[in-house]
């Protein structure tokens, strides 16, 4: 299984001024391709802090490692210098970006978004890249994201604004993804149970995933209340889709049986 970790760069998030959704987001979609997110951290606007944590990555032999956010013109937009720094390599102009960055403005232009399409010193830091690394292109920003492989680990840096994230991830991204993870089938499904303590599900729930290895059997703790409503997810990921599918069926089943022999019901499975 591809290995992942995640690296959520910005003072903001740290300050609390931005909800990082993009660790979230990010989370799903590599699960549901098939990959397994080991760690995610956020750390500040700081070269040193952030080479820190991809020189731990890769230490830690991890096969992917994104970054999110500081890609921009600012002044405390460090990813890729960090990224550089950590691998010991310099950051160097990339005519493909470069070519991205100044089309991205001259379209900005003609839309009268921005009054210039010149490439000023700011504009140019976007297309400076670590040494090897490739652009991805960005339908939706002016910073592309960077792909570079190091040894046996991919580094995928993509922009903090979640349209942008979202919009490499699904475009210029998508080959990148499918080599590194494969055509993965995830399939997960929630059984909601009249039952308002979790301490009374765990046994069941234990029990189940013992019986169903590789199958992830989980509930959700809610606040205490009179509606007595617990959910239980079951999700698992494979190249089958119908061994997927049997795996999941095998475990819903053993859970039903698990809760009316306890006393329990279901409300709903979805």
């Amino acid at each position: 299984m591809t290995i992942v970790e995640l690296v959520a760069v910005g003072n903001e998030l740290l300050l609390g001024d931005v909800l990082d959704t993009n660790t979230n987001w990010l989370c799903k979609r590599i699960t549901g391709l098939g990959g397994r997110v080991g760690r995610t951290v956020l750390v500040e606007d700081d070269v040193e802090a952030i080479a820190t944590e991809i020189r731990g990555a890769l230490a830690r032999g991890a096969d992917v490692v994104f970054t999110t956010g500081g890609l921009g013109p600012t002044a405390d937009d460090m990813t890729l210098a960090a990224v550089a720094q950590a691998l010991d390599a310099p950051l160097e102009p990339s005519e493909e970006a470069l070519a991205f960055v100044l089309d991205k403005y001259a379209e900005l232009v003609d839309k009268g978004y921005v009054e210039c399409a010149e490439l000023s010193q700011e504009r140019r830091k976007m297309a400076f890249l670590p040494r090897g690394a490739q652009p991805l292109y960005n339908p939706v920003g002016t910073a592309p994201g960077v792909v570079l492989n190091v040894g046996g680990t991919t580094i995928i840096s993509l922009p903090g604004v979640p349209e942008e994230l979202k919009g490499i991830f699904a475009t210029s991204l998508q080959p990148v993804l499918k080599e590194l993870l494969g055509e993965s089938i995830f399939i997960e499904k929630m059984v909601i149970v009249h039952c308002g303590d979790e301490s009374t599900l765990a046994p069941i729930v234990s029990k189940v995933a013992k019986d169903n290895p590789g199958v992830y059997v989980k509930s959700m703790a809610k606040p205490f209340h009179p509606e007595k409503r617990m959910p239980i997810t079951l999700s698992l990921t494979g190249s089958d889709q119908g061994e997927v599918e049997a795996a999941i069926d095998k475990a819903l089943g053993e859970l039903g049986r698990a809760l009316t022999d306890g006393g329990l019901s279901s409300i709903s499975i979805t």
